[in-house]
């Protein structure tokens, strides 16, 4: 097979790929007037072929979600964890505590601040697959396992297994940092060719609405917050206005580069996102909290496998879908974007380094997040200081601050922590959209970041404006069968040149030698076996 052809030349000519930038933004301009000028029409097709993927491919989603965590497990176990993205002898470029920071901002925040009392609540009041009586001490129980399978292990798998492609092929293999030049091993110089531009179009249309779909999540939740604290209506058009104000200050964001504004919001949104957790649990039932934690996380590693393969075809299909088929399809969605980030910042660190954070730090976060806010949403619950179970989604989390002192104070800085997030989330996203279709370019020109950022700002106000939340997850669902797909195969390609790699030997252990017993000098007659 040839060697790679370098784009030092080509990316230092052009500002943009050309075919890869304007075939992925006119087709998304194309989606953006069709569904402002004919919205009931998108929201129409959007639900029919929804109802077919759904149909004949729910179960490839749940099959590609246990391929990747299976697939996650074993390379971080196995003897190429001790490869290091980069030169052997290459350090980390960012501190752990910034470089966690980054990557769990990046990959769910506003995720967290919008189902981090959601989806406790709702499977409280409606058990998953109907394994529990509604309200009852099983349903509390069942409701923390499915989230936190929701939102744990596989998630950061698919992140994980598409950030290390992306990353080994980059930065052991000096190719662009592309998705379609993970498939060199296959398609050899094609890859820059149609089919590779091909596939680059298809990882930034992914990335795009994914990401929307999180932005619709955020305006949804800011307004309700709005309206909570301030009775200011809850509108589409001001949905509209909140999506553009944000969209500016992200693009401003985005334009300053990964290690100035990305890096920046991450922290802030830990520290903001640490302190009203905490004072949740000082404020809450602590050892209500605890109790569900422990309980949760043993029922959560028992029945991972079972739930990792169930694809209701002996029931409870309809839940599947409306649940954990939507959040798959929403994380494929989302792994060129955060695959792309995670190697962008991951320099560095050996793989086995890379999963062990990458799988278990956002993990862990997010166990003790919906731990602390479910539980406390449940204990709500059942004191009857609150109707958390009938409230709408994006109003839950206020409803569970209003039962606390200063109700007023920490809603108002949920609202700004999401404000953070939506930024944070779309400015990373733009950046990584702007690097695919800058042929790979680790500094895509600004221009072409602010045009990415502009466009899902628009995408996510067509989705909400043509079916409201239902139809951003309507989008997530049908780009994330064929995406699915192409990631799958973007990580087979990566552990087929994987296995042609020198793996370094382990580090020697040096032998621990007995210390030495002094006895003093020998006696007449006892050295040299004298007589």
């Amino acid at each position: 097979m040839s060697k790679p052809r370098s784009l030092t030349r080509r990316v230092s000519s052009w500002p943009v790929d050309p075919t890869v930038f304007v075939g992925a933004a006119g087709l998304v301009l194309a989606f953006v007037i069709f569904g402002a000028v004919a919205p009931d029409a998108l929201a129409t097709a959007s639900t029919d072929a929804l109802a077919w993927v759904l149909r004949n491919f729910g179960w490839f989603f749940v099959l590609a979600a246990a391929a990747f965590l299976i697939l996650a497990i074993y390379l971080s176990a196995s003897k190429y964890g001790r490869l290091r993205l980069g030169r052997d002898d290459e350090r980390p470029e960012f501190s752990t505590v910034s470089w966690v920071a980054m990557m769990f901002s990046a990959g769910m925040g506003i995720g967290l601040m919008f189902f981090g009392v959601a989806e406790p609540i709702a499977h409280y009041g409606a058990p998953p697959l109907g394994l529990a009586e509604a309200k009852t001490p099983d349903a509390a129980a069942l409701s923390m396992q499915y989230t936190y399978f929701h939102w744990a292990f596989t998630p950061w798998a698919m992140y994980g297994m598409v950030g290390l492609a992306i990353g080994y092929t980059h930065m052991r293999k000096g190719r662009p940092e592309l998705i379609s030049a993970v498939f060199y091993p296959i398609l050899g110089d094609r890859v820059y060719g149609p089919i590779g531009k091909a596939i680059d179009i298809v990882a930034i249309w992914a990335t795009l609405f994914g990401s929307a779909t999180s932005l619709g999540y955020g305006v949804a939740q800011i307004n309700s917050g709005l309206n909570v604290l301030w009775d200011v209506s809850i509108s589409e058009a001001l949905q509209v206005a909140i999506i553009a104000l944000l969209t500016v200050a992200f693009v401003v964001s985005a334009i300053t580069g990964v290690a100035k504004g990305i890096q920046f919001l991450s922290n802030v949104n830990m520290v903001i996102a640490g302190l009203i957790a905490l004072f949740v649990l000082v404020f809450g039932p602590v050892v209500f909290i605890s109790s569900h934690l422990i309980e949760g996380i043993g029922n959560y590693l028992f029945q991972l496998i079972p739930m990792s393969f169930r694809t209701g075809v002996s029931g409870g299909s309809e839940w599947l879908s409306g649940w954990t088929i939507l959040y798959w399809a929403w994380w494929l969605s989302w792994t060129p974007f955060v695959g792309t980030f995670l190697a962008r910042i991951s320099r560095g660190r050996t793989i086995r380094e890379y999963f062990i954070g990458v799988l278990l730090v956002p993990s862990g976060v997010s166990v003790v997040w919906f731990a602390i806010f479910g539980g406390a949403a449940i204990d709500i619950q059942q004191s009857g200081a609150a109707n958390l179970i009938d409230a709408a989604s994006e109003v839950a989390l206020y409803d569970l601050l209003d039962t606390y002192p200063i109700a007023s104070i920490t809603s108002a800085l949920v609202i700004f922590l999401v404000a953070l997030f939506f930024v944070s989330g779309a400015d990373a996203a733009s950046v990584v959209m702007g690097t695919m279709s800058s042929g790979g370019s680790i500094a895509p020109k600004r221009a072409v970041v602010a045009i990415w950022g502009t466009l899902m700002g628009a995408a996510a106000a067509v989705l909400l404006l043509s079916g409201g939340l239902e139809g951003l997850q309507q989008a997530t669902i049908i780009l994330g069968l064929p995406f699915s797909a192409i990631m799958l195969l973007a990580v087979l390609c990566m552990i087929k040149e994987l296995r042609t790699e020198p793996v370094p030997e382990p580090a020697p252990v040096t032998p621990r030698l007995a210390p030495t017993v002094t006895t003093g000098p020998a006696l007449p007659g006892e050295a040299g076996g004298g007589s």
